[in-house]
């Protein structure tokens, strides 16, 4: 009778007396919205605007929020994507881009109602701020994995010139993050309309995905808002970091090309507001820093704009200016293996290609970065081949914007007096990757996240062996486990896979870590040695630590 009663109590949560499930109507804060019950027993809606369309006088400005809509709204189909950098969409898929593109999706448990109050996540995708910003991650299987116990949100944001053009005078900076704030406000509005509970929110996302929760926590000099109430980040990005007067040369160079150039900013700003988007797009590439002849990987970016941020993110997080939530940093092995060329034959191959990526390395933090990071006598006996250097290339390059940040900005919680951060290594090896030379490449666990087969190839190719009856299938549960139980509880253990280690805090004296290994095994794993010498050199000697000393040459 006891185990009844208890069923019982648990079905209530979902579908008390006399309420139903969610259905496919929902009213939200800007309209009403139709999605689709699916056989699974989720519910997905599509495309539901979370701000007006950022077109005409809108066009570069923060986001506004979104007129009400008359009648029912479908939400069948995802919203445009986000224009990326410099490419002009093709005739076959030219309907799926837009300037128009401030959409998010919802995925929810259909058995929950208005008073579940399900934990929720939300999640920011990457793309080094340039490209990649559309929710085309499928959420449904995470909310299957939770036992139909969470509701998960991912949305689009302006990437790029559309982003993050600034000039220094009249325009506001960090458009694509205040697109975030705004699609997180839109939430903490209207996520109770689908299940979820605003006084619970998960944020999560990859690359500059993760970064972004990053630039969120230390937003306004650390003040919560109370727009999420945990953070997962995965392999997290410390790219260069501009003052908007020194990215003024973005927005010249823009202008100059687009054939805007006026004799006031206002008639400048019109011009390039009554442009198409496809003079946009043909002219707003990245272009090099100004000293160097090649562009880097990730031109467009946040800025310091003295508003939102006045620091870089290393700086921040020593002064302890970050909001204190429970949080989860991690990288993958080999994170830097897929950007690296595969002509670097030579150091100073090597050393041009780090100071196009990171204008502010001088000649003796170079000579710094090549004794800590030395080539091996195995890949320098290969030489002259065209890629004896890329493996010490890549090291570096991954260490310095993926791995180090990570660990650094775990324990900038407990050194700060809050001890709920966590991290890890993602070291799950797939044969093909192996072969491919890259390892256990950047942000491959974003496949084990939302599942193999809710990944678009769009966004990133899954992993063969992370599907059904593959040697990694066991990985993709194990993950998942920890994640879920994160987003229930802010803590990643509770609901752990059976098996799995007990996932350590990190302590500033153990500096363990937890280490997701082939076949799904875990263990932890001690965070020093090298890898800590390394990392110091970089925190101590190497990034800068002041606004406006991103672009010193010497």
């Amino acid at each position: 009778m006891g185990a009844v009663f208890a069923i019982t109590s648990l079905l209530l949560v979902f579908s008390p007396l006399g309420v139903q499930g969610l259905g496919s109507l929902v009213k939200v804060s800007n309209g009403d919205y139709v999605g689709k019950v699916l056989d699974c027993g989720v519910s997905q809606w599509l495309g539901i605007r979370y701000s007006a369309p950022p077109l005409g006088e809108l066009r570069f400005q923060p986001p506004a929020d979104p007129l009400p809509e008359a009648g029912t709204q479908s939400a069948l189909e995802h919203g445009s994507i986000c224009l990326p950098t410099g490419v002009l969409p093709s005739e076959n898929n030219k309907a799926n881009f837009s300037e128009d593109c401030l959409f998010l999706d919802v995925y929810a448990p259909s058995r929950a109602h208005k008073e579940s109050k399900l934990p929720v996540f939300v999640y920011i995708q990457g793309g080094g701020f340039n490209s990649n910003s559309h929710p085309r991650l499928n959420g449904t299987g995470l909310v299957k994995a939770s036992d139909m116990g969470i509701v998960v949100v991912t949305f689009n944001y302006r990437v790029g010139p559309w982003g993050f053009l600034v000039d220094g005078d009249k325009l506001i900076p960090n458009n694509g993050l205040r697109d975030q704030r705004q699609a997180l406000k839109w939430v903490k509005k209207n996520i109770a309309q689908f299940g979820g509970d605003p006084n619970h929110v998960v944020l999560g996302g990859a690359s500059a995905g993760a970064s972004s929760i990053a630039w969120h926590l230390t937003a306004y000099g650390g003040y919560d808002q109370g727009l999420f109430h945990a953070a997962v980040g995965e392999s997290a990005a410390w790219g260069h970091v501009l003052t908007a007067k020194q990215a003024r040369y973005q927005f010249d160079g823009l202008v100059v090309r687009i054939g805007c150039v006026r004799n006031s900013s206002e008639a400048t700003l019109t011009c390039l507001r009554k442009k198409p988007y496809e003079d946009i797009q043909m002219h707003g590439f990245g272009t090099p820093y100004p000293g160097q002849s090649l562009s880097p990987l990730f031109m467009w970016g946040p800025v310091i704009d003295y508003d939102m941020f006045y620091f870089p993110l290393i700086e921040s997080f020593k002064q302890g200016k970050f909001i204190k939530v429970p949080v989860i940093w991690g990288d993958d092995t080999n994170g830097g293996s897929i950007f690296t060329s595969p002509f670097t034959s030579t150091v100073a191959h090597s050393n041009r290609w780090m100071r196009t990526q990171y204008p502010f390395l001088t000649l003796r933090k170079l000579w710094w970065l090549n004794n800590a990071w030395k080539n091996s006598m195995k890949e320098q006996r290969k030489c002259p081949a065209r890629d004896c250097w890329r493996k010490q290339l890549s090291q570096v390059y991954g260490d310095m914007r993926y791995m180090c940040p990570s660990i650094y900005m775990t324990s900038a919680f407990p050194n700060h007096g809050f001890n709920n951060s966590w991290n890890y290594r993602w070291n799950v090896e797939d044969p093909d990757q192996i072969k491919a030379g890259v390892g256990v490449p950047h942000v491959t666990e974003i496949s084990a996240l939302f599942g193999p087969e809710f990944v678009p190839a769009l966004y990133i190719r899954a992993p063969r062996t992370y599907r059904k009856g593959e040697i990694n299938e066991n990985a993709v549960d194990v993950l998942q486990r920890y994640w879920i139980s994160f987003i229930k509880t802010f803590d990643p253990n509770p609901e752990r896979a059976e098996g799995s280690a007990q996932w350590e805090k990190f302590d500033m004296k153990k500096l363990s870590r937890l280490r997701f290994d082939t076949g799904g095994k875990t263990g932890m794993e001690y965070v020093g040695g090298e890898l800590a010498r390394r990392c110091a050199l970089l925190f101590n000697k190497v990034y800068p630590t002041k606004a406006g000393t991103a672009m010193i040459e010497s």
